[in-house]
This record gives structure tokens, C-alpha cells and sequence, in this order.
């Protein structure tokens, strides 16, 4: 009975520590049960699996490096990594593919869908969505020259959606830097991983009506004065809200510390990227990376890891759906 009793204390005094560190980090308690040997025995070809789907999908289009790692972003930063923005509209499912930071922008759900169908084929029911997603995020980083890092596995997905959270937590291309750093800590993120995340914007391009205003605002001092009059050849005062530019002009396929060489010369096209070096925390950051490749590729995969482990479904918690975009 003492033996018993024992236990039932260690177990409550260890659930109190579990939920003390939950409220104080978003990563901890769940995401300690991640390993990257999750599926070593259950399907050990998974990550294989994924890798094909992403390089086939990234050989077709470079850009779609850029599309998977801000699909996995913006699956995380809405209650945790759990395939949660694969969910199309449905009665039981409010889509957070409709919410406003999504809505004809986020893409790549076609390459994770391709991936789950030969997951499916090769382990039935076993390797999740969010784990896909995780993986194929790490996989597109090194299609293009960024770096790779081990994905800790094990995550289950979510039997819901929600658009309200998504357009309340993600963050906007026009925040301000303390918007930013405290969106970033409130997922337990530091502001050194906010300005490595950012890096990311190395890669991709960005629609016309998120940039417009910086770059015909005369007033404005944080801009380059020939990098606006190139980026208005794209982009009209008043016309061609979709039309899409780089937002890196010199290297806009590779993962590479060039977007923080573009800060520090007034050159970057999104106000939330333009911030970052504007000073604060931050500006310290931007002048590292753009100085040391090495540095910037080394905490953008740490920064990753940490991104990939925020609140996730694990254990008997969630589902593995066999089809991303629905419930099963």
C-alpha cells in the first residue's frame, strides 16, 4: 500500500511540474515525448517517403521550398503543430485554409497530401500529417541550399480547425517589431529565433498589396530609394494587387543569409522584415547573420526544432487521419 501510495504522489507531484512548465513554455511536457526514432519499428521508410515527395515537388518548382516551410509555420503558431491548417471546410471543420493570413497564399498542401497517400500505401494509418508536414518543412530547407536538421517525431493531428485563432495568431508582413517579439515569445520562441525564422524570407515571393504601401511612401526613411523604384515595376499604385515578387531579389531560390544582408541595406520588401533591423534586440541578430552564413544556418535549425515541437497532440491524444485534408 505504501508502494501505492508513493506512486500516487510522484504521479500528481509530476503533473503539477508537467503543467507548471506547459504554462511557462508551449514546448515542454508533450513535446519531450517526440524522438526521431518515433517510427524506427511502425515505418521506418517515412522520412524516405517524404523526401521523395518534396524533391519531386521542389525539382518542378523552387518556390515550393519556400511554401512548405511557411505551411509547417503557420500550422504551428495556431494551438501547436497538429496538420490542423490541412483541413478543408466541412461541417464538422472551420478551415483554417480560409483564414485571412492563408487565404490564397499558403500553399503546399498538395505536396503533403502526395506524401500521406505513399505513407498510407507503405504503413497504413501510422505516420500522422503533422509529422509529414514536420518533415517535408526540414526537407525543402535543404532542397535549396539551407540547412537540414533531425526531426523529432510523433506528433498526432488534430480533429479540428480554427480560422478565429489563425487570424488572431499569426503574424502580420506589417507588425512592428515588439508585435513580433512578443507573438514569438507567446509560442515560447526567443527573439533570436524570431530573427532566425525570419530567414525564411530568403526564399518565396510575396503579393503586391502586402508591400504597396512601402514602397510608395515618400516619407518613409527605412527604404532604399532605387529598391522601391524597381519594386514598383511590379507592383502599380493602383492596380495588380496579386502580382507576385521576390523577396530576395539577389538569390530568391536559396536559403542563404542574403536576406539579412538586404535588411542592413534598407532593402527588404515587407515591413516585418525591414524591422527587424531597425534596432532593438533584433538589429544585433540581422548583423550577425548577414556577416556569418555559418551562424544564420545554425540557429535557423535550431529555431525550427523549437517551432516543430510547440504543443503537440502526442500519446492517445489527437488522431492519424488518413487524408490530410479531412477527418477520417
Amino acid at each position: 500500500m505504501a508502494y501505492y501510495h508513493d506512486n500516487v504522489y510522484i504521479i500528481a507531484a509530476a503533473f503539477k511540474l508537467c503543467m507548471l512548465l506547459l504554462l511557462s513554455s508551449p514546448r515542454q511536457c508533450q513535446g519531450q515525448q517526440l524522438s526521431p526514432a518515433f517510427y524506427d519499428a511502425t515505418c521506418p521508410n517515412a522520412p524516405a517517403i517524404v523526401r521523395t515527395a518534396v524533391r519531386q515537388a521542389v525539382s518542378r518548382e523552387r518556390r515550393m521550398a519556400a511554401s512548405l516551410i511557411r505551411l509547417h509555420f503557420h500550422d504551428c503558431f495556431v494551438r501547436g503543430c497538429d496538420a490542423s491548417v490541412l483541413l478543408d471546410e466541412s461541417p464538422a471543420v472551420e478551415s483554417e485554409k480560409t483564414a485571412l493570413p492563408n487565404l490564397g497564399s499558403a500553399r503546399g498542401y498538395d505536396v503533403i497530401e502526395a506524401a500521406k497517400r505513399e505513407l498510407e500505401r507503405a504503413c497504413p494509418g501510422v505516420v500522422s500529417c503533422a509529422d509529414a508536414l514536420a518533415l517535408a518543412a526540414r526537407d525543402a530547407s535543404a532542397a535549396v541550399g539551407g540547412p537540414s536538421w533531425d526531426v523529432k517525431l510523433g506528433r498526432r493531428d488534430s480533429a479540428s480547425a480554427n480560422r478565429t485563432e489563425a487570424e488572431a495568431q499569426l503574424p502580420s508582413p506589417f507588425d512592428n517589431l515588439a508585435k513580433l517579439v512578443s507573438s514569438f515569445a507567446s509560442k515560447g520562441l526567443s527573439t533570436r529565433d524570431l530573427v532566425a525564422l525570419s530567414g525564411a524570407h530568403s526564399l518565396g515571393q510575396a503579393q503586391c498589396f502586402l508591400f504597396r504601401d512601402r514602397i510608395y511612401q515618400n516619407s518613409t526613411t527605412n527604404i532604399d530609394a532605387g529598391f522601391a523604384s524597381t519594386r514598383r515595376r511590379q507592383c502599380p499604385k493602383d492596380t495588380g494587387n496579386g502580382n507576385l515578387a521576390p523577396l530576395d531579389l539577389v538569390t530568391p531560390n536559396s536559403l542563404d543569409n542574403n536576406y539579412y544582408k538586404n535588411l542592413l541595406s534598407k532593402k527588404g520588401l515587407l515591413e516585418s522584415d525591414q524591422a527587424l533591423a531597425e534596432g532593438g534586440a533584433t538589429a544585433g541578430i540581422v548583423s550577425e547573420y548577414a556577416k556569418s552564413p555559418r551562424a544564420f544556418q545554425a540557429d535557423f535549425a535550431s529555431a525550427m526544432i523549437k517551432m516543430s515541437e510547440i504543443q503537440p497532440l502526442t500519446g492517445q491524444n489527437g488522431i492519424i487521419r488518413k487524408v490530410c485534408g479531412s477527418l477520417n
